[in-house]
C-alpha cells in the first residue's frame, strides 16, 4: 500500500505542477523543475517533522517513497536509459555529437572535482563520485557504488545533479533563442554537453517539442558513457593525479 500511496503522490504532484507550469507560468518553467522543486521542500520538511534522515519517507503515510526512491528503481531507470539508445541514430549525429559528449562530460566533471576539492575533499574516491554527479543525478551514484563512496557522499552528488537538472531545465526555453536552439543538430549538440536526459527533455519540450527526440538521443549516451568512463578511467586518472 506505501509504494500504491508514492506512486499516486508522484502522479499528482507531476499532474498538479503540469497545470501550474501551463496556467501561471505560460509553460516557461516546465512542470518537471516545478515538481523537482517543490518534493525538495515537501522532502525537507519532512524531515524535519519527523526527525528523521529519508526525508518525507520518514512518516509513516509516505513510508512507500523509500523505495519509490530507492536504489532498485535507480537501477532500472539507468537500464531503460540504455535500453533507449541507439547506435544508428548517434552515428547520424556525426561528429557534433561526438565532440559535444566528450565536451560536455569532461566540462562537468571537472566542474564536480574543482567544487568538490573546494568544499574539502582530497581523496579520489569522493573526488570521482562528486565530478560525476556534476554530470547527472545517475552517474553520480552508479560511481559511488562502484567505488565505496560514503552514503553521505554519494547523497551530495545525486544532490549536485538534481541541481543541475532543474537549472538545465528551466534555462533551456529562456536562453535558446541566443544560443541558436533552433535546428535538430543544435538539439543533439545542446544534449550531448549538457547530458542530464530528464533537463534536457523538459527544457527542449518547453522550446519546441520538435527538438525533444534529437537532444534526448545524445543525452542519452552521455549517461551511458558518463557510468562506463567515470568510474573507471576518471577514476584511474584522479587517482594517478593525486599519488
Amino acid at each position: 500500500m506505501g509504494l500504491i500511496f508514492a506512486l499516486l503522490w508522484v502522479g499528482v504532484l507531476t499532474w498538479a505542477t503540469d497545470i501550474l507550469s501551463k496556467k501561471v507560468f505560460a509553460s516557461k518553467i516546465p512542470g518537471s523543475a516545478i515538481a523537482i522543486g517543490i518534493a525538495l521542500v515537501f522532502g525537507y520538511l519532512g524531515g524535519v517533522w519527523a526527525e528523521g534522515k529519508q526525508g518525507l519517507a520518514d512518516l509513516p503515510l509516505f513510508k512507500g517513497l523509500a523505495f519509490l526512491g530507492g536504489s532498485m528503481f535507480r537501477d532500472f531507470a539507468i537500464v531503460a536509459t540504455a535500453a533507449g539508445a541507439s547506435f544508428i541514430l548517434i552515428r547520424k549525429s556525426g561528429l557534433l555529437g561526438l565532440v559535444s559528449l566528450i565536451l560536455g562530460i569532461g566540462v562537468f566533471f571537472s566542474a564536480g572535482v574543482i567544487l568538490a576539492w573546494s568544499l574539502g575533499y582530497r581523496d579520489a574516491v569522493s573526488l570521482c563520485t562528486l565530478g560525476a554527479g556534476a554530470c547527472t543525478y545517475i552517474v553520480g551514484p552508479v560511481t559511488g557504488g562502484a567505488l565505496g563512496a560514503s552514503s553521505e557522499v554519494i547523497a551530495l552528488s545525486i544532490g549536485t545533479g538534481v541541481v543541475k537538472t532543474i537549472t538545465v531545465t528551466i534555462l533551456t526555453p529562456i536562453l535558446a533563442k541566443k544560443i541558436g536552439l533552433d535546428s535538430p543538430g543544435a538539439a543533439m549538440a545542446f544534449g550531448g554537453i549538457m547530458g542530464t536526459s530528464s533537463g534536457v527533455a523538459a527544457g527542449l519540450a518547453a522550446t519546441d517539442p520538435a527538438l525533444v527526440p534529437y537532444g534526448a538521443v545524445t543525452a542519452t549516451f552521455y549517461t551511458g558513457l558518463g557510468c562506463l568512463v567515470c568510474p573507471s578511467l576518471f577514476y584511474l586518472l584522479l587517482n594517478w593525479g593525486l599519488g
